[in-house]
C-alpha cells in the first residue's frame, strides 16, 4: 500500500540524538571547566593570583551578552518584521 505522507521518524530521531549528544558534551566540558576553576582556587600554583584567575574565568567561561544588544547589532529593531 502506498502511503501518501512521508514518514520522517528516522530524521527526527537522528536530530534528537545529535542534539542530545551535543548537550551531553557541552555539559561535560562545563563540568570540567568548573572543576578546574575549583582546583585552581585551592592551588594557587596555576596562576599568579586569584584575581588573575577570576579575570581568565570571566573572559572565557562567563562571557554573557544581553539579548537586546545582539538584536540591536543584527539591526532587528530597524526593519519591519512579520510573524
Amino acid at each position: 500500500m502506498h502511503h501518501p505522507y512521508h514518514n520522517d521518524q528516522a530524521h527526527i530521531a537522528e536530530q534528537f540524538y545529535f542534539v542530545d549528544d551535543h548537550t551531553t558534551e557541552t555539559s561535560r566540558l562545563a563540568y570540567y571547566k568548573i572543576n578546574s576553576y575549583k582546583l585552581a582556587l585551592t592551588n594557587a600554583s596555576y596562576c599568579a593570583s586569584k584575581e588573575e584567575l577570576q579575570q581568565i574565568i570571566n573572559n572565557t567561561l562567563l562571557n554573557y551578552v544581553s539579548p537586546d544588544s545582539v538584536l540591536c547589532n543584527e539591526s532587528f529593531f530597524e526593519g519591519h518584521h512579520e510573524n
